[in-house]
């Protein structure tokens, strides 16, 4: 079975190679996959999000082993979750929920195994890592720990319609700077692509154009898309929306079709 890692550890320091040190430990012929080790420090959400966008796309059976965790070493549980086709390895936070409530959640275990002596600071390589390479080994996930039936989960904003207005929730900012939003084909109730859409920020209100991709807009251009997941997203071709209109995950953006002259 394949182990699919995400943390908030960066590459610079020693912990992603001492988690997959102990997991080759325990079984030398693990398959250890990097998702990304880039998520903002303790941001659980920006976690959340990026395993749920990516964990569908693996083979059945994968282990997904993601660590985002600032209440390491405090009375929050770890976790195994076995899902419909996957298991989730990491702390009670929210950061597994919304991709094992999204495959279907069938068992919950707080896991009791762990390396000797373990820290108190470094659960990703004295806990999860042991408890997701024993998993690799077909180890039942009961035999890692006890059944439980309380758990964390994160809540995906919805969008709102009122008044021609779509209320939404910046849920994702991409290395391009482009936002996510909660909403997806809800903007076709009110605009279809090619209208000019009146966008407020925290920075004011913009005007963009609603494409189908990219390539259908001038560089520097403001525009709102329904992407590859399905969100729809405000960017700028060529340029970075995030830090022009001072975009971050949780900020309410309202957005309507811009009167016609």
């Amino acid at each position: 079975m394949a182990i699919a890692l995400l943390t908030d550890f960066g590459t610079k320091d020693y912990f992603v190679a001492a988690m997959k040190g102990v997991i080759l430990s325990i079984n030398q012929k693990a398959a250890i996959v990097d998702i990304t080790h880039e998520i903002p420090p303790q941001d659980v959400w920006t976690g959340a999000f990026v395993l749920k966008s990516a964990y569908k796309w693996f083979p059945r059976g994968t282990i997904f082993l993601a660590v985002v965790d600032p209440g390491v070493g405090t009375e929050r549980a770890p976790l195994i979750i076995k899902t419909r086709r996957y298991f989730f390895v990491g702390p009670d936070n929210g950061l597994l929920s919304l991709a094992a409530e999204e495959d279907g959640v069938e068992e919950l275990y707080v896991i009791t195994v762990s390396l000797p002596h373990a820290s108190s600071t470094f659960h990703g390589r004295d806990v999860f890592a042991p408890a997701a390479a024993y998993l690799s080994l077909g180890v039942e996930p009961s035999m890692l720990g006890t059944p439980t039936i309380r758990w964390k989960k994160l809540t995906m904003p919805k969008p709102r319609l009122e008044n021609g207005v779509l209320h939404v929730n910046v849920i994702y900012i991409d290395r391009f700077g482009n936002a996510y939003t909660s909403a997806g084909d809800e903007i076709y109730q009110i605009a279809s692509v090619g209208d000019k859409l009146c966008v407020e920020t925290p920075a004011g209100e913009t005007l963009a154009t609603f494409v189908k991709s990219y390539g259908y807009a001038q560089p520097g251009e403001a525009v709102m898309l329904v992407n590859s997941e399905g969100y729809l997203e405000l960017g700028i071709s060529m340029g970075n929306a995030a830090a022009k209109y001072g975009l971050r995950p949780g900020q309410e953006l309202k957005i309507r079709r811009c009167q016609q002259k």
